[in-house]
Formats: structure tokens, C-alpha cells, sequence
């Protein structure tokens, strides 16, 4: 597990600052949660961590219980097999920062767009270890990909993307 650093959340979170409140927020990739708490604490309306290690999950849930908020939702659950469910309604935003070197990017950007877990109000957060491009994004999302912020951190490559319709 490779948690985001504080510096980067706080980066993360100054390019969100006036977007979180009422919003919905799915992390295919929980890990530590810390991303999901910051925006709870922001005002978040509800946020769905997915994560596989049944350890971390349960930390997970230890971590959350002093929220005593039914704000979230923690699934115990390999994050591709969970996206793979067919989904009712977009979510907002999602933090997708899979483990690296896994090439579990592609897949998860394909499954979010099949399955409508994004559409075009929709905004992505990506951790991964290579920059990503317009044309590395439009290879695997049915949208037009938009990297609104960027920037590189030690070997992280994040940005902040919105999507339009074709």
C-alpha cells in the first residue's frame, strides 16, 4: 500500500476545495481512506471505499466508526469485480489510485465508463506512476477526457480530469 502523501492530498484538495460539499465520491482503491475522510470532512454527501484486503477493510471500519456517520460505505471486495456491477448512478468524483505496477489503471478507467459509474458531470482523481495524457485517457473512457491539473510528486503523477461527451 502506497497512501497518498500529505502533500499531495493537500494539493488534491485545494484544486477541489469548492466541489466537495453534496458531492458523491467513489475510491475503487481505498488503501489507508484518507482521501475519503478529507472529504467527508469537506462536506462530502456520501463516499464508497472499496478495498480487497479483508485487514484493511476492517481497519477501515474501525477508522470510520467515530465518524457515527452514515456517510460512508466500506466494501470488502476486489475493486475490479466491483466494478464490474453494473451501476445505477454516476457518483460525482472518483479517486482511483490502484497499486502500481499492476496496470490496474486501464482496466478500472473502462469499467467506470461501461458500468456508469461516470458520466459527464463526473470528475476523476488518478494516482499512477506514468503522466497520463488526453490520448492515454480516450483509449479507455467512452468520454472526452479533459486533465484540468497535473503535477508530479516523487515517482506520482496525479491529475484532476473532467469528461464531456463524445
Amino acid at each position: 500500500m502506497r497512501p497518498t502523501s500529505g502533500k499531495i492530498r493537500e494539493t488534491l484538495f485545494n484544486w477541489l476545495q469548492f466541489e466537495i460539499a453534496n458531492k458523491t465520491i467513489l475510491d475503487p482503491f481505498a488503501g489507508s481512506g484518507a482521501l475519503c475522510l478529507e472529504a467527508i470532512s469537506r462536506g462530502a454527501k456520501e463516499v464508497y471505499l472499496i478495498e480487497k484486503s479483508k485487514k484493511v477493510s476492517d481497519k477501515l471500519e474501525s477508522n470510520f466508526k467515530i465518524l457515527n456517520s452514515s456517510q460512508y460505505k466500506i466494501i470488502n471486495q476486489d475493486s475490479l469485480i466491483f466494478l464490474e456491477m453494473q451501476n445505477k448512478n454516476p457518483f460525482d468524483l472518483v479517486f482511483l489510485d490502484p497499486p502500481f505496477e499492476k496496470n490496474l489503471l486501464p482496466q478500472a478507467l473502462k469499467l467506470l465508463s461501461k458500468k456508469n459509474y461516470i458520466d459527464t458531470r463526473s470528475q476523476l482523481y488518478i494516482e499512477s506512476e506514468y503522466a497520463l495524457t488526453d490520448e492515454i485517457l480516450n483509449e479507455h473512457i467512452s468520454y472526452q477526457c479533459k486533465i484540468n491539473k497535473q503535477k508530479k510528486s516523487g515517482n506520482v503523477n496525479y491529475c484532476l480530469i473532467s469528461l464531456e461527451a463524445l
